[in-house]
Formats: structure tokens, sequence, C-alpha cells
């Protein structure tokens, strides 16, 4: 469905819109509701980022009220969060989890009896939450922090997750240590905001301090990867860690999303362009070769065209490779809504010049990789299919020949790229 990444087609069915940290949840509710006792149901998972990913939602409701009459539906995510009372009214519809409840236990139980959502604003505790079954992936993923405490002008998501707490380094070990034992050769940290993690536990430690005694304290974990950081949240642990530990990968994935002053200064960004810059340069002087990743959205408020192509600009001066970029969206009550606001058109005709501008970028990457091949360098690749996987710098690579085992880390030789990542054969 569009809009939707569908982790089930059995009797009990879960639609996950938005984020990538919405899918993960949605398979550790996924598992809830069937130890709950959910025999049949439709699990939707919402998000509040664009109006589009809550029309796809609500689309998707109606059509599943219609096509499988009497089967419940339970809602939870950002969307759902936000406005509970408007998707309690949708068809089919018998319960709406909140974000503070929707991985408790307890809240997927098929007897429970309906209850409010709860503010998720008052939430002082998340708890480790790891995925090891993530639609078939070679890779682990584990929650460490959830919430935001910043206001950026464009953004609800502070009021559909709550404030930023973190996972005591405990649980997350137990949990990595889980991963290690069932298989898993890399482990992803997911959060919202996962760079600001630490000052509400005891000692308060940075997102770093906690890396480096987790890797410690884990030493059968091949790969250490993390989801999107904040670039004016990196602690100095966290670089030197990027210095000196090969099992964290050489692939950041930076929270930028513009990269003109005014912009940012609008968005209420908590970096400059040139700050922006300098993260990028420090990244590629510690660790050479670091691939680095951005968000980005085009089309916000008051964007001139000098503005984007000062967007433009700075993907080739920061030496970005993959980007995710998104057309900007009314928020309803963010103050970037009640802005002068850019034709939809035009949004989306930028969007997609950035994205095109993503691309050329992804291509030279890929090119540089053929060049450090004819060298003699070789990529350790995580399998995700016998013939296809990701390189340490999260490069998608395809095996032309030779196969592999699904979740297994093999070294590959490149021998080219087209648009779609990096062609190898078996090293």
């Amino acid at each position: 469905m569009s809009g939707a990444e569908a982790l089930d087609q059995g009797p009990l069915r879960v639609l996950s819109f938005g984020c990538r940290l919405n899918t993960y949840e949605s398979v550790a509710m996924r598992d809830l509701a069937r130890r709950g006792g959910h025999r049949e149901a439709l699990l939707v998972n919402t998000c509040a980022v664009t109006a589009e990913a809550e029309r796809q939602a609500r689309k998707a409701i109606r059509r599943a009220a219609r096509e499988h009459p009497g089967t419940p539906i339970l809602v939870t995510g950002c969307a759902a969060q936000l406005r509970p009372d408007d998707w309690a009214t949708l068809p089919g519809v018998a319960r709406v989890i909140g974000n503070a409840d929707k991985l408790k236990p307890e809240s997927w139980r098929a007897d429970a009896p309906p209850a409010p959502v709860s503010d998720v604003m008052a939430a002082r505790e998340t708890a480790a939450h790891l995925v090891t079954d993530f639609a078939g992936r070679a890779r682990a993923f584990l929650q460490v922090q959830q919430g935001c405490d910043h206001r950026c002008t464009f953004c609800v998501i502070p009021f559909g997750r709550g404030p930023s707490r973190s996972v005591p380094l405990g649980a997350m070990v137990e949990q990595a240590r889980a991963a290690v034992a069932a298989g898993y050769r890399e482990v992803v940290l997911t959060g919202v905001d996962i760079a600001s993690y630490g000052p509400d536990l005891p000692g308060q430690p940075s997102l770093g301090q906690a890396l480096r005694r987790l890797l410690a304290l884990v030493p059968d974990l091949p790969r250490l990867r993390l989801s999107s950081l904040d670039p004016a949240a990196m602690d100095e642990d966290l670089w030197r860690l990027i210095a000196e530990e090969p099992r964290l990968m050489p692939h950041l994935h930076l929270s930028l999303q513009h990269g003109d002053d005014l912009m940012l200064k609008r968005m209420k960004r908590r970096h400059s362009r040139a700050e922006a810059l300098a993260v990028a340069e420090r990244a590629r002087r510690l660790r050479p070769g670091i691939a680095l990743g951005a968000d980005l959205i085009a089309g916000f408020p008051t964007e001139t065209e000098a503005h984007f192509t000062a967007l433009l600009d700075f993907v080739t001066e920061a030496g970005l490779h993959f980007l995710h970029v998104f057309p900007y969206s009314e928020r309803p009550g963010t103050p970037a809504a009640r802005m002068p606001q850019l034709p939809v058109p035009l949004r989306r005709e930028r969007a997609a010049r950035l994205r095109a501008a993503g691309a050329d970028a992804a291509n030279r990457f890929f090119a540089a990789r053929v060049e450090q091949a004819r060298q003699g360098q070789e990529e350790i690749v995580l399998l995700e299919a016998p013939d296809r996987g990701h390189t340490e710098h999260f490069a998608p690579l395809r095996l032309l020949r030779g196969e592999g085992r699904h979740g297994a880390l093999i070294r590959a030789r490149v021998t080219g790229a087209d648009a779609l990542g990096l062609l190898a054969e078996m090293a």
C-alpha cells in the first residue's frame, strides 16, 4: 500500500507509516499483540511528520474497514497520540493506544478495557526495545532513546513522542548481548534524538560514553551502527570512537534539514551552515572515506531560489553522499505553519531537484569505491539476501557472482556500480 510498510499479511496485520523507528516499534507491537491474545486484527502505526502520511493512514483504515468488516483495527503512533478522538471515530477502529503505552504488554491484551490515551509529555522513562525480526532483515535494532526536548518550528514530534528519555546502559548491554546470541552481526541504535542520550540518567552519560562501555561489555558484537544524529549534540567521546573504533561503522546520518543560515534560523535548528560543514570535515578527517547521509527539507516557508541554491551547493560542499529528502509539509499548531508558505508544486519541484543532486552524490561515492577496488580494497558486506546487502558505509551492494548466507558478513570485490549501488563478486 502506498505510503505504508506492510509487515504482516496474516490474520494479525500491521501497517506502519513514516519513519524507520515507527517500523521497528511496529514489529514489537505485533509481537505484543500476538502474546496479548489478538488472533485477528489490523494494527496501524501512524505518523505525524507530514499531512500525506496522515492522509494515507486514514485511507488505509477506511479501506480495511470496507474490505474486512468486523476485524478490529488498533491505532497507535504519533498522529493518534496528537488527536486520539479523531482516529477513534474512524470506521472499524476498536482502540487507540498512545505512544506512552504502546510498548507496554498490558496495552495489547485482547481483553483489555478501553482506556484514555496517556499524556506522553508526562512520560519519564523508556524501556530498552530490541527488534530482531524486522521483515527478515539481517541486522537487529535497539531503541535506546525516546522523545525530544527541542522545538524545531516545523515539527510536532516532541508532542507526539514526549520528552527525551534514555535507556539505562545495563538494559542496552543486555539487549545487545541477546542480539549477538541470536546470531546478529550488526546492531543499529535507534531513537528520536539519540545524540541527546543521557542527561536524564544517573551520572548523565553522553552517547559516546555509553557506546564506549557498550562495545567494551559486548566484545563479540562485530558491527555497531547509529541512526540519525543531531550535529549540534555530538560529544567528544563519540568523536573519539569515530576516529578509533573499527566496530563503529564509517557511516553517519545527520539531521541537518537545510544548508542556508536564514532557513536554519527560521527552522530553529541548533547549528549553522558553517558548523554543519565543520562536522562533515571533522568526520572525514578522523575517519577517511566515511560516508555521510543527511535529512533535508525542500520548500520551507519563505525559502527563495537563492536559499535553495545554497542548499544544493551545501550538499556538494559538505561532501554528503546519501540524502533523505522531504518536501515541506505544514503541521497544524507549529510556528512554521504560520509563516508565508510556498506553493505545493514548487516544494515538490525543489524536492525533486534535491533528490537528483542526492543521486549524483551517491553515484560519486559509488565511483570512488570502484576506484578503491581497483587498488585492491575489498568491501565487508552484511548480507540481507543471498546476493545482496550493505557495506560498512551502508552502500547497497549486489553480488553478480557468488552467494552467501542471510545475515553473514562476507568479503566482496567491487567490479562496478549502477544507479542502485555497487556491483561485486565474492572475494
